[in-house]
């Protein structure tokens, strides 16, 4: 059904006396006990996205939420026989509760309040238009994250572009630079950044930092992409968009108090890393940060806020729906909690079943900045790169003044490494997959999950090589 998802949340809840009287203590998974076989239903979780639209489609339009639940499963109930379930239902809780809620409630926050704000008149996608539309989301993606900036202006790129027969690319390039790459001069740009800031990161170290390897790395691609529109523009015959009402209207913006709202959610998250008032809630034996909770709870307040003061008829104009946003909030149960055994086997380090890969970025003591950057960008592909960050600041040391000061290529490399390289698939970055499910719901046909890594692969590794080369 369609929310089996949330009926298996209570279930859960439901069942959760009886996992409090079952067992008590710590729940914690040991990442060094587990084997690297635990990591097969997250691994299964992303084959399926990756080919289940392609060989069972029909299927998977109609049951891809429930395939999310079956792998979320495909973890859990083996935890809870091999550890208890106590401890099966404190990861999920853990999971469910300190990520993927403060995930979704984000997400739907933005894509609520950026769905209010509708260009008004028409751009025509030219090359030049398209080109510029990139480069102000890659730039506005730092101050407002890249969910924000991706949110706000991948409409009016689609509708720029509705008269045009090649499309996918820009799309393609939308979610390397504006859902991506933008996003690392700030904490605000992108989460990873973020939680270095709560670690003490200096706000703007980021800015000083990263702004050669973010603009080289930016002009490359914006180049590579207004030649390739261009040629693809000259090639179906530099079509021209039919004439109507809107050709003739100036360019403006409708619902333009939900600009003042996007700046609230911009505020309340940088606001929730600022305010720490040292209360803790706890939930099911999960301890939950005051601010957070005020955090989440007031990031769903603008979201109704934006409904309340946004008429129906510019949601309407603009192609809102909810589609894309149920779509990801499906796949990314399943995507979290079938993810929590190969977090915590990365942060068990050297005791580990991925040792290998640690030792590989740390040599008699000292760092190896290209495998930093490497490594942290290739995990933070499939896994989120939020806790992969982490995983290999703490590896590093997790001295904020050491990595700022003498091993300040270092903490370049893995911010690099987890920023830049979230736009080698879809689920890399959280609005890498909104941005193909909008795209997709206005009728443009995506790539599949390696056909996008074709291109992302194919155009972005030699740039990665060149900043290895350069930089690193």
């Amino acid at each position: 059904m369609k929310f089996l998802s949330m009926l298996a949340m209570l279930v859960m809840t439901v069942l959760f006396p009886v996992a409090a009287l079952a067992s008590g203590g710590s729940h914690d998974l040991d990442g060094s006990s587990l084997e690297i076989y635990w990591i097969i239903p997250f691994v299964c979780m992303l084959l399926s996205i990756a080919v289940g639209p392609l060989i069972v489609p029909h299927f998977w339009h109609h049951h891809f939420g429930k395939v999310a639940v079956f792998w979320g499963l495909a973890f859990l109930i083996p935890c809870a026989w091999t550890f208890g379930f106590g401890t099966a239902f404190y990861q999920l809780m853990h999971v469910v509760l300190l990520e993927y809620v403060p995930f979704i409630v984000l997400l739907f926050a933005l894509f609520t309040v950026s769905g209010g704000v509708r260009l008004t008149g028409r751009l025509v996608g030219t090359p030049g238009v398209n080109t510029a539309i990139l480069a102000i989301g890659t730039i506005l993606a730092s101050w407002m994250g890249t969910t924000g900036a991706a949110m706000l202006l991948i409409r009016p790129l689609i509708r720029a572009n509705a008269h045009r027969k090649y499309r996918v690319h820009s799309i393609v390039f939308f979610i390397f630079l504006v859902a991506n790459i933008g996003g690392s001069l700030t904490p605000l740009g992108d989460p990873p950044l973020f939680l270095g800031f709560l670690k003490g990161v200096s706000f703007f170290w980021t800015t000083t930092h990263m702004f050669f390897k973010t603009l080289l790395l930016s002009l490359i691609l914006l180049s590579v992409y207004y030649l390739l529109d261009k040629k693809l523009y000259g090639k179906e015959g530099r079509p021209v968009p039919a004439s109507d009402g809107a050709a003739n209207a100036k360019l403006g913006l409708d619902g333009k108090i939900n600009l003042l709202f996007l700046a609230f959610v911009v505020a309340l998250v940088l606001l929730s890393g600022a305010w720490n008032p040292g209360v803790t809630l706890s939930v099911f034996g999960v301890h939950m940060e005051l601010q957070n909770i005020v955090r989440d709870i007031l990031l769903l307040g603008v979201a109704g806020l934006s409904l309340r003061f946004t008429t129906q008829e510019c949601r309407i104009l603009n192609d809102f729906s909810w589609d894309p946003i149920l779509e990801v909030a499906k796949l990314f149960i399943g995507i979290f909690v079938s993810m929590v055994p190969a977090i915590a086997i990365l942060r068990a380090g050297e005791q580990g079943a991925l040792a290998p890969i640690i030792q590989m970025v740390m040599v008699d003591g000292q760092p190896v900045n290209a495998m930093f950057f490497w490594l942290a960008g290739l995990l933070s592909s499939f896994l989120d790169n939020a806790p992969t960050y982490l995983v290999f600041f703490n590896t590093a040391g997790g001295d904020p003044a050491l990595l700022m000061g003498e091993w300040a290529t270092t903490l370049s490399a893995i911010s690099a490494g987890a920023v830049f390289m979230g736009a080698v698939t879809y689920i890399g970055n959280a609005p890498n997959f909104m941005v193909r499910s909008i795209a997709e719901n206005q009728g443009i046909s995506m790539p599949s999950f390696f056909g996008y890594m074709a291109w992302s692969v194919g155009i972005l590794y030699p740039c990665f090589l060149l900043l290895t080369w350069l930089f690193f």
